[in-house]
């Protein structure tokens, strides 16, 4: 209603601003001609630029309106998903209510925040201090389906003293929707590309005094023992930079039992002889 009202004040000062235009030009060419005293030019002068602060006034109304109107609705600060409102119809709500009326949950982009043990920290670092941007996949519970693909935005500033970890956060582009607030999800950074190393499964590596050494299996079935260099272990799979050439195959099963020379039988997942990994 008060927008309506000072619209059409502007409209009707306006046209009396138009009039007086008129008027003036008249007035002028009436001086001109010495029919009228130069008082009344002078005065309608002033008319018109009455009439122009008037109008600058009743702008002035008409954004005070509109201010007003923004104040009446509630504007999403941030586009997302709503959940189950607060508060219904009839509730008394109060300015400094804290739940407010409902939740806005960001989905587009959407964060993952995730751990790693402390001492895999200083490479992270030195990484992201290099300017390099730190792939992030996130994978569902049984890590079998990839979810979507990321980069790791930040860091936190401490580390955890009861587990020995530090939080990162990682962003998603989330358009699909395939990830959704709270969901439990693996995340897995990429840090570094190994080159020239040969993976093996974990489950053959075996630990002596002397360092670390697999089963190693010969044309002729008998194995021997071979010590190598592990670079790095994750899951399974571990990465093997000397020691080991492509293509070996190795004793994943039944080493306790194992001496040099004895011959293994190879055979299919879950069948009678032992199976050596790749």
């Amino acid at each position: 209603m008060q927008l309506l009202q000072a619209e059409g004040q502007r409209g009707k000062d306006e046209a009396a601003l138009k009039n007086a235009h008129l008027d003036l030009e008249r007035f002028r060419i009436l001086l001109a001609q010495e029919l009228i005293p130069r008082q009344q030019l002078d005065t309608q002068e002033a008319a018109v630029s009455q009439l122009k602060a008037t109008l600058e006034s009743d702008q002035a109304q008409i954004e005070s309106a509109k201010l007003n109107l923004t104040y009446s609705r509630i504007a999403a600060p941030v586009p997302g998903r709503v959940g189950l409102r607060l508060v219904d119809v009839g509730n008394m709500i109060h300015p400094s209510d804290p739940n407010g009326i409902v939740v806005i949950t960001q989905l587009d982009p959407i964060a993952v925040v995730f751990t790693i043990p402390s001492d895999q920290l200083p490479p992270v670092i030195q990484k992201m201090r290099s300017g390099a941007r730190l792939p992030v996949e996130a994978w569902d519970r049984e890590i079998q389906n990839r979810l979507a693909v990321g980069a790791l935005e930040a860091v936190d500033n401490q580390i955890d003293e009861a587990t020995g970890t530090v939080r990162l956060k990682a962003l998603f582009a989330n358009p699909d929707r395939a990830l959704f607030p709270n969901q439990f999800v693996n995340a897995r950074m990429l840090l570094d590309t190994l080159r020239q190393v040969v993976l093996v499964p974990t489950a053959a590596l075996q630990h002596s005094p002397q360092g670390t050494y697999v089963w190693v299996v010969g044309p002729d079935g008998a194995v021997q023992m071979r010590n190598v260099e592990v670079e790095q272990t994750e899951g399974e799979q571990s990465a093997v930079r000397q020691g080991l050439s492509a293509g070996a195959v190795v004793v994943t099963e039944g080493v306790d039992n194992l001496q040099p020379g004895t011959k293994v039988a190879t055979g299919p997942s879950g069948g009678g002889g032992r199976r050596p990994g790749p």
